[in-house]
Order: structure tokens, then sequence, then C-alpha cells
């Protein structure tokens, strides 16, 4: 399995805790967190490992409560999502005209409840990183960048 370090500005595992690591890192195996810690130790840890360097807030990826954002087709609605680092939605949301099965295929999670967020060591790989303005600069769902600002 393809093993990939993401490193950022800095780390929060939860978007409304006090931890901050300033220049933390997050390894990612398949689909799952591997670990969490300071890119030294990690490339230490996973030797060969890919690292992908984001200007930003590495955190965990959010929960899109409402409707999707329009566009003329299923997959672009589900990529709006994917461009503002959401990596779940909720089951009500994705209903009609193939939403659902967009949403599945770009890996998105569809929940029946809303939940909080969290990285942590073992769980499902949903990463998000915001630069300054908020704007969101890539989101990884599941282990897999779906979505990256150039």
């Amino acid at each position: 399995m393809a093993l990939t370090i993401h490193v950022a500005d800095e780390l929060r595992l939860v978007w409304d805790g006090p931890d901050v690591v300033p220049g933390g890192a997050v390894a990612v195996e398949g689909d799952r967190v591997a670990a969490v810690g300071l890119p030294a130790g990690l490339q230490e840890r996973f030797p060969g490992a890919r690292v992908r360097r984001w200007s930003g807030v590495l955190g965990p990826g959010l929960v899109h409560e409402g409707p999707l954002p329009g566009a003329p087709t299923p997959r672009e609605r589900v990529h709006e999502l994917l461009k503002l680092g959401v990596v779940a939605v909720r089951a009500e949301s994705v209903t009609g005209s193939g939403l659902r099965a967009a949403a599945e295929r770009n890996g998105l999670l569809v929940l029946s409840a809303a939940r909080p967020t969290a990285i942590e060591p073992g769980g499902r790989a949903d990463l998000a990183v915001f630069d300054g303005d908020g704007s969101c600069v890539a989101t990884v769902c599941a282990g897999r960048l779906v979505h990256r600002r150039r």
C-alpha cells in the first residue's frame, strides 16, 4: 500500500480544540491514518513515503449539512463540495438524480446523522488543508487526494 505523509504549516487534530501542532504531519496508508506527529519522526518511521507539503492548516475534513451546491451534473455538484474541504454529507442531501452514487464514487461518506470529525491513528484518512483566508487548498477522502487547488 502506498504511504503518504501530509505536512502543513499547522496541524489540528480537531477544529474546535485548543491543540495546534506547528509544522505537524499526518501519515496516511491506504484509506487510514497510520500516525500523526512531526515530519522528521514520521519520515524516519516510514522511510520511502511520499511527502506532500501544504501551505496552511491541515485538519479533519468537513461534514456538509444541507443541500449540495448547484451545478449541471451530480459529479460536478460533489466536486463543488470537495473544493470546500468536505469529506462527508448527510444522507438526506444526496437522495436524487445520481447524487448518492456520485458522492460514493468520490469517496464521500454518506451519514445518517452528523458527527464530529477528528484525525486519529487507525481512523479513516479524511483531511482538508485551508489557507489563511479559509479557502480549501486540498481535500483527502479515505486517503485519496480528491481536490488540490492549482
